[in-house]
């Protein structure tokens, strides 16, 4: 809808200063022509659009211009409530119970006589997971807190192969992908920016070290990167018994998934044959078999021989 548009336009432009028609028109898929006809509309309904001519141009909001809370809906104040709610079950932190009382204050503004905590949310968002390591919460309220005092930390980190480091590090800021904290932070001993689990992150400490401005690259969002790995990905085939047939569903979208009228399951994906892999394989006993690659099934034979041996001649 076009009030829809000139809405999400307005906020583009407050949060995110000069924008040019083509990215405008690139982001909401409509022609040039429209968003210039967007702009005035809004020119039109009093918000001070100013257009810039040249290669450097584009449509900006007069600087200081701010628009009221209630063009906010009631959905989208909700929206808010729910994400700070599940933040807060994740963090130990009075910052974010406050933040929690200032925006459901806001929805009763929007909405006189409603109880926000009397109505029923259509979504629950939960980051606190089931078997979570005991001690998280205080880890990453320590690491925050180490992050705005800009003081170094340092710590015995644990690395995909096994090995304890020593590292000192200058946090930037912490993540969470999925339930999973992480740190992005300046490495001394690497000289260079790294992601560290915080669930291998050993024996902490926050240094009386402050550290000073670093370029470190901005990240709002954690993607995987080929290089962290030396393994490339494979076409993999799976034969599951129905007995984890809630496990493959947990794992593996459905287009992936193919039952068998002999009542296996069947999942064809693409995988780096790395020790998440095997890890991910053992853990599921004897009741997955690897099809292919033939190397892959072979590398599982030798794992599951040297954990016989571990049990082989106890009374020694």
């Amino acid at each position: 809808m076009k009030i829809d548009r000139l809405l999400a336009i307005t906020v583009l432009l407050l949060n995110r200063g000069r924008l040019s028609a083509n990215e405008l028109a690139e982001r909401f898929e409509v022609s040039s022509k429209t968003i210039y006809r967007d702009m005035d509309t809004l020119s039109q309904a009093g918000i001070p659009i100013i257009a810039h001519q040249g290669m450097a141009g584009g449509f900006e909001i007069m600087e200081h211009y701010t628009i009221d809370k209630y063009w906010l809906s009631r959905e989208e104040m909700s929206s808010l409530v729910m994400a700070v709610k599940g933040l807060s079950r994740a963090l130990d932190d009075t910052q974010v119970s406050m933040l929690l009382e200032k925006v459901k204050s806001l929805l009763h503004r929007v909405e006189q006589g409603l109880d926000v905590e009397d109505r029923h949310e259509a979504i629950v968002m939960d980051f606190q997971p089931w078997g979570q390591r005991q001690g998280m919460k205080s880890t990453v309220s320590l690491l925050r807190q180490a992050i705005q005092d800009k003081h170094r930390v340092t710590m015995r980190y644990i690395d995909v192969k096994g090995d304890h480091e020593r590292r000192t590090v200058e946090p930037a800021s912490l993540i969470l992908k999925g339930n999973v904290w992480y740190l992005h932070a300046f490495c001394l001993e690497r000289e260079d920016q790294r992601i560290f689990r915080l669930s291998r992150m050993q024996d902490m400490e926050v240094l009386n070290q402050t550290f000073g401005p670093k370029p470190v690259s901005s990240m709002e969002r954690l993607e995987w990167e080929p290089a962290w790995s030396e393994t490339r990905e494979q076409e993999v085939a799976l034969l599951f018994d129905t007995t984890v047939g809630q496990r493959v569903a947990d794992m593996f979208p459905p287009h992936l998934i193919t039952y068998s009228l002999e009542g296996s399951i069947r999942v064809q994906v693409s995988y780096r044959l790395d020790e998440w892999f095997y890890g991910m394989i053992l853990s599921f006993g004897d009741h997955v078999k690897i099809e292919s690659p033939t190397e892959a099934a072979a590398e599982i034979q030798r794992r599951a021989r040297l954990i016989l041996q571990r049990y082989d001649n106890q009374d020694r």
